[in-house]
């Protein structure tokens, strides 16, 4: 995994009201609520499409992106987006890049870049998809995976913390300082990306909440 040190705290939100998530942006259908003083995040149906919470803010590369996990329904997928930018270099969420409705293929066969961990992934009656993968678009390659440390939800004793760091063409994913993937961009799916935006994908039925978002600038050991 990344070694790396702390220079600085590029930003940092509870995300413990509406207040806190007034700027974010959301792409889809789904509920914004805050039933425990956290964000909950669940599509307005059971069989709703899946939806993007974005964080508007642009971040540079060589971050470390911390957040508190709580999965409260079993089945679906809890994605993170981050690196994510426009083609071209055209911010993410500006008026230049086609509209994007949370459908799958605008993210990774449309006009932008992005590398998008899914760190909680459960599909069918048996739960199933107990791994953590690592995808780099436009393409949707899959370029890493790992266990998944995450109990079902039932089972499970949140809050998880999740640690993605992103330095340069290295990527490395922990939950709990428990190291679950890492990953050094080869270009062998194109040039490795740099920094961008930061947004939070599920598909439904999965309920999710989310706290204490914080982007740390590093500096990762030789």
């Amino acid at each position: 995994m990344l070694e790396y040190e702390t220079r600085d705290r590029l930003y940092e939100n509870p995300l413990a009201g509406p207040a806190d998530v007034a700027d974010f942006v959301l792409e889809g259908e789904a509920a914004v609520t805050f039933p425990h003083g956290r964000l909950r995040l669940e599509s307005e149906r059971r069989d709703g499409p899946q939806f993007v919470y974005w964080c508007p803010q642009s971040f540079p590369d060589d971050i470390a992106i911390s957040w508190e996990f709580w999965p409260v329904a079993a089945r679906g997928l809890s994605t993170v987006f981050f690196a994510a930018d426009g083609r071209g270099g055209e911010d993410l969420l500006g008026p230049e890049l086609a509209d994007r409705a949370g459908a799958y293929e605008t993210y990774t066969a449309g006009d932008i870049d992005a590398l998008h961990a899914s760190y909680y992934r459960r599909g069918g009656d048996d739960g199933g998809l107990r791994t953590v993968t690592l995808r780099k678009s436009r393409g949707d390659h899959l370029v890493a995976r790992g266990a998944d440390p995450i109990p079902d939800a039932p089972a499970a004793d949140p809050p998880y913390e999740i640690t993605v760091v992103k330095a340069g063409p290295r990527v490395s994913l922990s939950v709990d300082d428990l190291p679950v993937l890492s990953w050094t961009d080869d270009e062998r799916t194109g040039p490795a990306l740099g920094g961008g935006k930061i947004g939070f994908r599920q598909t439904a039925p999965l309920i999710g909440e989310y706290a204490n978002l914080t982007v740390d600038r590093i500096e990762t050991a030789e």
